[in-house]
Order: C-alpha cells, then structure tokens, then sequence
C-alpha cells in the first residue's frame, strides 16, 4: 500500500510529532504553529527570524497519512500513533514491509513504479530488490552467520575481530572483501561521560584529572592493535574543528558569551590535547597530575583509597555499558584508576535496561559517540543547551547547565554565512573541550565493512541487472 501526502497529514504529522516525541518536541520548539493555508500548502509559523537551519529541518519532517493512523486495523481496533504495532504501517518510500517475524528479521522489497524513482536525487538510489535485516542476540552467532554465507554485509566495530577473526577459508580465497569506507564528512568524538548530575564529578578537575588516569596509547596498542586515533575535538577531524588558540571572529564570539558565564582560561591562552603516555615514565607522571588536581578538587589519599577530604567518602564510579567489547576495555581502565584509589566498577546490562537507565539518568559514567554534521544547528541545543539537562531522555548525556554555550550556540544557530558558523562551531568545541565533560576516548574515521564478493559500484546500464539479480542481508545485534 502507499499513499500520497496531503496538506492535512503534513500538519497531522507535525503535531503528532510534537506530541508523541519529547526529543522532537524540543527539535521544533522554534515552531509555533502549522496550518493548512491552501489545498496543496501548509504555512509554518516560527518564534524569529534568523535561524536558517530552522526551514531545512521543518522540510525533513516524516510525513504519515493521517487516515490511515486514525483508521481501525484488521482487528477491528482503532489505531495509535502513540503505541507500537506489528501491523505493517501504510507508506510512501522506495520499500514496503513484505514479511517478518518479530525479533527475528524482517524483509523489505522494493515498490515498483515508486512515485519517485526518477527524481533527480534518487537516480541511481534503491536498486536492490529485496533488503533483510537479520536480528542476533549476540555478536558470535551473527558472525558464524556471517561466515556461512547466511548474510552479504557485515559492518565490523571491533577492532579486535577486524584484525584477527577474518582469517576463515572464504576470506583466504577472496570470496570475502573487506572494506574500510573513509567517512570524513563527519565530525567524531567518542569519550566517557561522567554524569554531572553525581556531585562527585561537578567539580571540572575532577574531570580533567580523570583523563589523567586513561592510557590510550597503551589501550590503542594492546588491544585495537593500533586502528585508532584519539580525538582532539567534538568534531574530529574537520574543518570545524578548533586548533590553535582563538582570534578574529571567533574571538569575539567568546568574549561576547563570557557576559553570560564563565569561560576556562586556558580556552584563550592554550591549544587543547589529551594527555599523551609515549612512554611508561610518562603515564606514571600522568597519574601524579592526575592526584594533585584531585588534591585541589577536595579528594585526598587516605588507607589507599581517595577519598573526600571533607566526608571521608570514598570515590567511587560505576560505569554503565551493554556491551562486553567494551567492558574489556573499561576493566583495563578500572586497573589505573585502582593506582591512585578510585574503585570503578562495571555494570553491563542489555540494551532496553541501558537505554532506560540513560533516559532516567541512572548512571554515574557512559561511553558516548557523538556524530557531527559539517552544518551544526539546532540540535546543539539538545546536546549541550541548559534547558535539556533535565529533561529526561534528552541527549544531554553530561547534564550540562553553562550559560556561556548557551550563549555561543545562540550565535550559531543565528550565523548568517559559512564563516560564522565555523566561527561559532570552533567557540562551542574550545568551550566544551577545556570544561573537560568528557574524556576522550578513540575514533576511527571510516566504515569497516565486511561483504561477500559479489557487490560492486556499477554503471548505470548495468541497473537493472543488480536489480533483478540480487538480494542483500544485513545482520543487527
């Protein structure tokens, strides 16, 4: 079934939208009304002018037929937009739900005369006819899938498997490829998150001397046998990324957000890098410094443990993952951090207890991947913006409340060229870097793809060849 979108579910959809998703709600907040002003035209009204990423992602509003959703299913019961259904939902894209079994795979074949198809921006785009997507509890039945040749594509995001795990017959004789796909036009930062809700980490050298505590270089050699690179930015490695120390615009953008709070020093007088351990002799320096900003903060060694100068509390963190690649590399953490007497512990729970948890902010630290457009806007307020620190289940992980980013996501969000959102872009990433509200980890800046050898880029008179000859699976955990 599809259908074709009217004014009305354009306007139903956004309301829906608003109403059902706390996240999106805050997204459109600038949105104060939409309304149908002509049979095929709808009318958004925003709060101010100025915010110009603000017309582009109204346009990327999913719009639903609103029929449909008020309609009744095939069991007599009328339907909720609110509520989850295995019913196959009524659409208008390139793909239709043929089959599936819940929890197990579900099947997508491709809508022939798609209205569409011969759009300038889709020329060339959905030419497979039938997509499964395969669901696996756990990493090692999805591989041996995998390798049996029960599923085409693999994306890998172990390091450890991508050196040392595609050593069977099929990858020896070439029927296995193995691809990375350079991904740099993102930007990355992957790096815990201490909860600054926990009053333990609201002091920001706790935080810095913490990065003091986590060996990279010993972590990246040992064990992702040397695959990544650390990240020195929220938006690493491009051009919106800050380097050097601030000057011209950007410069200004800062002392201007310094009326509304404090800014770090160092942000005007040093070029921010995580602490390095080239050397064994360094790392031991590192975790010195790392007890004299803890000394500052309040926290002094007593019986081997640190604890509270003022309480005698001792300080203790708990990290909050579901995965066990990551727990390995979190234990090995937990070992230097016991040097200077922080008990960490791991709790690994599975993905819906995770995500409840991160939406109820039950947690003291996290592993967080923060993937960046090079057209930063709104949703910086979501990520970083005081208003969203409380707000349960929003994307401020840290629980960051600064009126100085406030300040510089204002500007922006209201930049009025390329110049001055790579201006503001670099003021938010020097502001954030040097509050130390997380701890950089690793990242890589490209796709590592696994796939049996039977996929290529084709020319476009080969089309409908790949359409009528293949199928492609992927797996999920």
């Amino acid at each position: 079934m599809l259908f074709r979108s009217t004014a009305e579910d354009v306007v139903w959809s956004f309301q829906a939208t608003i109403a059902n998703d706390p996240s999106k709600s805050f997204y459109y907040k600038h949105v104060t009304k939409a309304e149908q002003t002509g049979p095929n035209e709808v009318t958004f009204t925003f709060d101010g002018p100025g915010n110009r990423e603000l017309p582009m992602i109204v346009g990327q509003l999913v719009v639903l037929p609103k029929h449909w959703w008020e309609g009744t299913g095939p069991d007599g019961k009328k339907r909720s937009i609110a509520e989850s259904t295995l019913e196959p939902p009524l659409g208008s894209g390139p793909y239709r739900i043929a089959r599936f079994e819940a929890g197990r795979y579900v099947v997508l074949e491709r809508v022939e005369n798609w209205w569409a198809a011969d759009l300038p921006t889709m020329v060339g785009s959905y030419n497979f006819d039938q997509i499964r997507f395969d669901y696996y509890r756990e990493e090692t039945g999805e591989f041996e899938a995998f390798k049996a040749d029960g599923i085409d594509v693999r994306l890998e995001n172990s390091a450890k498997n991508w050196a040392t795990s595609y050593d069977f017959p099929a990858r020896v004789q070439g029927r296995v490829v193995l691809d990375k796909i350079p991904q740099l036009g993102m930007g990355q930062m992957s790096g815990f998150v201490p909860n600054l809700r926990r009053e333990k980490f609201q002091d920001p050298r706790v935080r810095q001397a913490l990065a003091y505590t986590f060996d990279f270089e010993e972590t990246n050699r040992t064990m992702f046998f040397g695959q990544y690179e650390r990240p020195t930015s929220y938006f690493h490695p491009t051009e919106l990324a800050s380097s050097g120390l601030p000057q011209g615009r950007e410069l200004e953008i800062l002392k201007e957000a310094e009326t509304a709070g404090p800014i770090p020093p160092e942000v005007y007088t040093k070029t921010y890098a995580p602490p390095t351990t080239p050397d064994p002799t360094a790392f031991r320096a590192n975790l010195r410094e790392a007890l004299r900003l803890f000394g500052e903060a309040g926290w002094v060694q007593k019986g081997g443990k640190l604890v509270s100068a003022k309480t005698g509390e001792p300080f203790r963190i708990e990290f909050l993952g579901y995965s066990p690649a990551i727990e390995r590399v979190v234990v090995r953490w937990r070992e230097n951090l016991a040097k200077i007497g922080i008990d960490l512990t791991v709790r690994t729970v599975d993905p819906s207890q995770y995500t409840n948890r991160i939406r109820g902010r039950d947690y003291d630290m996290i592993l967080h991947n923060w993937a960046e457009s090079m057209s930063p806007g709104n949703e910086q307020t979501e990520y970083w913006g005081s208003a969203s620190a409380d707000r349960e289940g929003s994307q401020n992980l840290a629980g960051i409340k600064n009126p100085a980013i406030d300040a510089i996501i204002h500007h922006l969000l209201f930049s009025k060229d390329r110049a001055e959102l790579v201006a503001a872009t670099h003021a938010l990433d020097r502001v954030l870097l040097w509050n130390h509200y997380a701890v950089p980890a690793w990242t890589l800046s490209a796709l590592r793809m696994a796939r049996w050898d039977r996929y290529s880029h084709r020319s476009e008179e080969h089309t409908s060849e790949l359409q009528s000859q293949f199928r492609i699976s992927y797996a999920v955990f």
